[in-house]
């Protein structure tokens, strides 16, 4: 290696592109997901390299692997970043005197169901937060790995250790069908259910929704007559025609109005999480607000309820 370099030119702008580069193995993938040029990516690792005194990553069947040296930083370098926000979070948390602003990543079911209480519950408790509420879609994750969002909310999964998510409930798909449809007095079974023609919700691509995929492993795949990239809108396309729409139950109370809701029979659900880095692991301000959405999904009365439980790894 060459003659180490100051460690005080290392600030926290680097530590971070280290932690993506090490979170997604991938110098490639880090700068798109901090939407940055690979060469910032290469030279800032070498940066790094030359401080440390080591490697960092190597290339091992082809695939970047991170030394043991390299794990240790990172584990460091995520305990620094998060004392540090810490530091400059306010000595004594008090929601009322926050002024921070808070950014929630989401897609339409949860802004329809979930995101006005938790609205009407974060203007009450803490007056003074700046609150935002921005698209998903498919790249959650990505916005809280790039800072543009503070929680992602809704059915998202990812194994990488860098996230945390804790289960709210679980929902269960039903069908929408006009009142007059032949099939609208149920129950529907699977043979019957796969010969009608489909309204499917795409969500844009990003996104598949969890019967289609416990279709696919059946081998069994539906008749689509019709395709849309959101639910908004499914009554007035299923009223009055013989087309049938498969969507969650809860938000069948939203977008069902006038219509036949029946049992879905493909048996599976969905569960909808909260999802944070482990940045903002500690953080009071954070920690408060998940607590707080927490709260609010196991309210009594609130159905489809999974059993309390604490944060997990994912």
């Amino acid at each position: 290696m060459t003659k180490a370099a100051d460690p005080l030119d290392v600030d926290f702008r680097a530590l971070h592109v280290l932690m993506t580069v090490h979170q997604l193995r991938s110098f490639t993938r880090a700068a798109e997901v901090l939407e940055v040029n690979q060469s910032a990516v290469s030279y800032t690792i070498k940066k790094l390299r030359s401080v440390f005194q080591d490697p960092l990553f190597v290339r091992q069947a082809r695939r970047l692997q991170a030394t043991t040296r390299c794990d240790d930083i990172v584990r460091q370098a995520e305990r620094i970043s998060l004392e540090f926000r810490q530091l400059a979070a306010p000595p004594d948390f008090d929601p009322r005197t926050v002024t921070q602003k808070f950014t929630i990543a989401c897609n339409f079911y949860e802004r329809v169901l979930i995101i006005p209480d938790i609205v009407h519950a974060l203007k009450k408790e803490a007056p003074l937060i700046d609150l935002e509420i921005i698209d998903s879609s498919g790249i959650g994750h990505e916005r809280l790995m790039r800072n543009e969002a503070d929680l992602l909310l809704g059915p998202f999964e990812r194994d990488e250790p860098y996230f945390f998510r804790r289960d709210l409930y679980r929902d269960r798909y039903v069908c929408l069908l006009d009142p007059s449809h032949p099939n609208a007095d149920g129950p529907l079974g699977l043979e019957d259910y796969l010969g009608l023609d489909h309204v499917l919700v795409t969500y844009g691509g990003q996104w598949r929704s969890r019967y289609l995929i416990e279709l696919e492993r059946m081998g069994r795949e539906l008749r689509v007559a019709l395709r849309v990239p959101s639910p908004a809108g499914l009554e007035l396309l299923v009223t009055g025609s013989e087309l049938v729409a498969t969507v969650p139950e809860r938000l069948s109370k939203a977008v069902g109005k006038g219509l036949r809701v029946i049992d879905c029979p493909v048996a599976t659900s969905i569960p909808i999480r909260i999802v944070w880095t482990s940045l903002t692991h500690r953080s009071p301000l954070h920690m408060w607000v998940r607590e707080l959405i927490y709260r609010l999904a196991a309210r009594p009365g609130a159905s489809g309820m999974i059993s309390p439980g604490g944060p997990s790894r994912t």
